[in-house]
């Protein structure tokens, strides 16, 4: 009897390298990286991690900006059967020291650009035995540091570490969730493997991979296609959809800039003559509608297949105008998050454009209400969505918050993020949000009491909340309603300066009333009632 196979990403990625060598793997600019060189850069990194005093699945936190070096250096971690971590790199000291510490970071791959930060926290953080710093102009490699091409760019021949891969080899990814601090979410390698579709796509009749060396036949039977990683890769809607079309023995690449441009976007799009995109719904398609209404046939977009997004309220409008300038492009809008993939999803195509917040239960999805019953279709009744089937493990070192994410339904094990949904009587899922006050900005989670925590440092602020504001590009912006001590009251941009200082910027407030706030007997806001008011003298102030 033959064993079921075991299945880690560097297997495959190697397999795809050995089928398809000189085909791009990675793109930027004008920079290409082939999947031999690929291959051949991560077996370097791999080896200098091991030779740094790296163990068996030791934390390599990714501190970097969208380029080559991201995906090389989880390659490499999977080679060496080390656990990758994303870094958020908006985060400011507290944040990241706070992340590298609750993760065990043994190793941190930055940009040189970052230096001042590192510097800054570096002698908090007494186990990240390797940093790595990746070149950039005008930023040389501190002396602290190891080169990054020192590390990666040399032939070593294939690397795998005395206690082998596995499966079970995690991918950490941290995620700000409701709680105010970020949690890693700890996925098995052949748990993410599965729910990325093993391989195979379903929608277009592609069976999954039977066995890891599927992916090099298949690799080497298939056209290139370019996958555009235009949301950053530290959060998971690019980075597991490019790990996708990696495992697929495609090509991922990244826009030039650090920062999106739209009209970059649409030129690396038709330059590269992209088949898909991956954004971040409306902080993305917001600037990408208004440059294609701008420059109405200057990009000849006929390639472009399709367009995905996760993690955020994407509006029909906004796709209905996309789909005006990409009549042969599909747009797939995914429910779910970093440990809840396959809550549901929308597709949209021209003329038949599915409705905001609207999207078909995944296979594996259900709404259940508090008590654990199962919503029943078009019964009106309000739950939360929860998907089973391939989950993470939970999350990294908090089994309480892992206890109350990952529930016993109907004797199997779900996920219950925290969305609330009903059920319509076709089955779809109508999102109603998430029971927390958490702020959805751009794809970006910002936890209200945080903010509110650093409002209050501000001089002469009495007291202060939190609430997100609807806003056409990024679904919601942080609006802080501030009570003060006295007649004084400070300028939105002082505020926000202010926050700043102390959280990543886009924490920061976007809108600013001063009133009065008024709290229960047990100190608790009415965040309902604190919202209908900023809400209603935003409207007035218009």
């Amino acid at each position: 009897m033959t064993s079921a196979p075991a299945w880690n990403y560097a297997d495959l990625w190697e397999r795809v390298a050995e089928a398809v060598p000189t085909r791009p793997a990675l793109i930027q600019a004008e920079r290409v990286v082939s999947w031999a060189d690929f291959d051949r850069r991560a077996d370097g990194l791999a080896r200098f991690l091991l030779r740094a005093g790296l163990t068996r699945q030791s934390k390599v936190a990714a501190y970097l900006y969208n380029a080559p070096e991201y995906l090389e250096t989880y390659f490499a971690a999977f080679k060496a059967g080390l656990a990758p971590v994303n870094t958020n790199y908006r985060y400011v000291e507290g944040e990241l020291i706070y992340l590298f510490d609750n993760a065990d970071a043994e190793a941190v791959v930055f940009h040189a650009s970052f230096t001042p930060m590192v510097e800054r926290i570096r002698s908090r953080l007494p186990k990240v035995r390797a940093w790595i710093a990746v070149a950039e102009p005008g930023w040389p490699i501190p002396d602290f540091a190891t080169a990054y091409e020192a590390a990666a760019d040399r032939c070593v021949g294939r690397t795998i570490a005395p206690w082998g891969r596995s499966g079970d080899d995690l991918l950490i990814l941290y995620t700000g969730g409701t709680t105010g601090m970020p949690k890693g979410v700890m996925w098995r390698q052949e748990d993410l493997f599965f729910v990325l579709g093993a391989g195979g796509n379903v929608l277009l009749g592609v069976p999954p991979f039977g066995t890891p060396d599927d992916a090099g036949r298949r690799a080497a039977s298939s056209e290139p296609t370019v996958a555009l990683a235009a949301a950053p890769l530290m959060h998971g809607t690019a980075q597991l959809s490019s790990m996708a079309a990696l495992t697929a023995g495609g090509t991922i690449a990244c826009l030039p800039g650090a920062r999106f441009d739209a009209e970059e976007f649409w030129s690396e799009a038709a330059r590269l003559k992209a088949a898909s995109a991956a954004i971040v719904g409306m902080a993305f398609a917001a600037p990408m509608l208004e440059a294609l209404e701008a420059h109405p046939g200057r990009w000849d977009l006929a390639s472009l297949r399709r367009l995905g997004s996760s993690g955020t309220v994407w509006s029909m409008e906004n796709k209905q105008g996309l789909l005006k300038h990409l009549p042969g492009c599909a747009i797939f809008d995914g429910l779910g998050s970093s440990e809840a993939i396959g809550l549901g999803a929308s597709n949209s195509v021209p003329g038949a454009t599915a409705e905001t917040a609207k999207f078909m239960a995944g296979p594996d999805a259900a709404v259940f209400t508090e008590d654990g019953r199962r919503v029943a279709r078009g019964s009106g009744e309000r739950g939360q969505v929860a998907v089973s089937g391939f989950l993470p493990v939970g999350y990294y070192k908090d089994p309480e918050k892992t206890a109350r994410t990952f529930r016993q339904y109907e004797g199997r094990r779900w996920s219950v993020p925290g969305d609330f949904a009903t059920v319509e009587a076709d089955g779809t899922l109508k999102l109603l949000g998430r029971g927390s006050q958490v702020i959805n900005t751009g794809g970006e989670k910002v936890f209200p009491e945080e903010v509110e925590e650093a409002i209050k440092r501000y001089p002469g602020v009495r007291d202060a909340a939190v609430i997100g504001a609807p806003d056409p590009r990024f679904g919601e912006r942080v609006c802080a309603v501030v009570e003060m001590a006295d007649e004084g009251a400070p300028t939105l941009a002082a505020l926000s300066d202010h926050v700043r200082l102390h959280l990543a910027a886009y924490k920061a407030p976007r809108a600013l009333v001063i009133a009065p706030i008024t709290r229960a007997a047990n100190g608790k806001l009415d965040y309902m009632a604190v919202r209908a008011m900023a809400l209603e003298r935003l409207g007035r102030a218009i």
